[in-house]
């Protein structure tokens, strides 16, 4: 799965580092590192939505608070899952 965070300017005043930077940590603590890449990208044209995020081709808008949430719903649970 491919989780891009837009890194522009506008995405960039709305938290878009601490965003990166939660999501990172959250890879890690779930250890999906292997089953998720995080890229980023400049202006992805979603500038008043908030801090634009895909997930493979799939657009969200996110802020800092509901981060978490986003990646425990969109992420996690979108992975397979191991027996």
């Amino acid at each position: 799965m491919v989780v891009t965070i837009c890194i522009g300017s506008s995405c960039h005043l709305k938290g878009s580092r601490e965003i990166v930077h939660t999501l990172e940590t959250l890879i890690k603590e779930y250890k999906v590192e292997d089953q998720v890449q995080l890229t980023g990208s400049f202006c992805m044209g979603e500038c008043v939505k908030g801090v634009c995020v895909k997930v493979d081709d799939k657009s969200y808008s996110l802020n800092p608070d509901n981060t978490r949430e986003f990646f425990m719903q969109e992420v996690l649970e979108c992975l397979p899952r191991e027996d």
